[in-house]
């Protein structure tokens, strides 16, 4: 894996967002809302692709807030929010891109 895309520390913050030091220094910075709207899904990605968006959805409560973050293999990481969503994987590599400039979209 390309240094650029692995993570020397991710820090999640529960009601607050994720923070991540790449190994060449490069700090990356996502808030809640930034996160739960780019969830790389084929749900959420489908919602946005037909001009919804993925939260909040009917129901979705409030304040939004991770319940448990996981690292997914060396390339990912896996949040379950506090609406019971936990499918999308947001790979390292894709993390850095949105937070660079790239798409913003998941895709």
């Amino acid at each position: 894996m390309d240094e650029r895309y692995e993570p020397a520390t991710t820090d999640v913050v529960r009601d607050e967002g994720v923070t991540i030091e790449f190994h060449d220094g490069y700090v990356a910075q996502f808030d809640l809302m930034t996160l739960r709207l780019l969830c790389p899904c084929a749900t959420c990605r489908g919602l946005r692709d037909q001009g919804e968006v993925g939260w909040p959805r009917p129901g979705s409560p409030t304040p939004l807030r991770i319940d448990d973050a996981e690292f997914h293999g060396a390339w990912g990481l896996t949040i379950t929010w506090n609406d019971g969503h936990s499918t999308g994987i947001y790979p390292f590599e894709s993390l850095r891109q949105w937070h660079q400039g790239g798409s913003a979209a998941g895709g």
